[in-house]
């Protein structure tokens, strides 16, 4: 069952109404509600204020980094590990092929329900975490393939270990190494874009 937010109520009642108009078989009715459907959507979208832009980011039915990753990325192996630490569940790591073209994903997932949202520290990336993507970065430059990165977190995380074994540090590294990598990069926002 679709889930809604509050400003999409009107967007659910005409849905239901074009539901009812076919189990009647009223076509002119249905026809008559989806025109309506229709502007009322385009309206709704062309004016959202910054919160709703936040509520639509944050939506529990947006896909995740592996949704993509599993519908768009072929022959994958999934890289884990910093080789310093851990591994970060929060940040996924792939090697594949995308139209038959060798690349590296590195993505950003928050996890669906309760035991895979903690699992994935709720998208929130460790120090570990920056440092796998990085470690994929430069595995990356060094066979020329290009890399693709899929966006979706609030932030770093902003507990106490993860100060302690460097989140700020882990951050400004990958900020600078990302900055002068040497292959074709492609930064996609599937969801949030916090800080970190």
């Amino acid at each position: 069952m679709a889930i809604y937010l509050d400003f999409e109520n009107h967007i659910k009642e005409i849905q239901n109404e074009i539901e009812l108009a076919l189990i009647r078989g009223d076509e002119d009715a249905k026809e008559i509600l989806e025109k309506r459907l229709d502007k009322e959507v385009k309206s709704i979208y062309s004016n959202l204020t910054d919160f709703q832009k936040l509520q639509l980011a944050r939506h529990p039915d947006r896909p995740y980094a592996m949704d993509y990753i599993d519908l768009i990325l072929k022959d994958k192996y999934e890289v884990f590990g910093d080789r310093h630490y851990n591994d970060d569940k929060a940040i996924v790591c792939f090697i594949g092929k995308i139209d038959n073209v060798p690349v590296v994903v590195i993505g950003e997932e928050k996890g669906r329900g309760t035991k895979n949202k903690l699992l994935r520290n709720f998208g929130m990336p460790n120090p570990c975490g920056y440092r796998k993507a990085l470690k994929m970065a430069k595995f990356a430059e060094k066979f020329n393939l290009p890399i693709l990165m899929l966006v979706d977190t609030a932030g770093a995380y902003p507990g106490i270990g993860a100060e302690e074994r460097g989140q700020s540090e882990a951050i400004a590294k990958n900020l600078q190494e990302f900055a002068s990598l040497k292959v074709p990069t492609i930064s996609i926002i599937i969801g949030e874009g916090g800080s970190g």
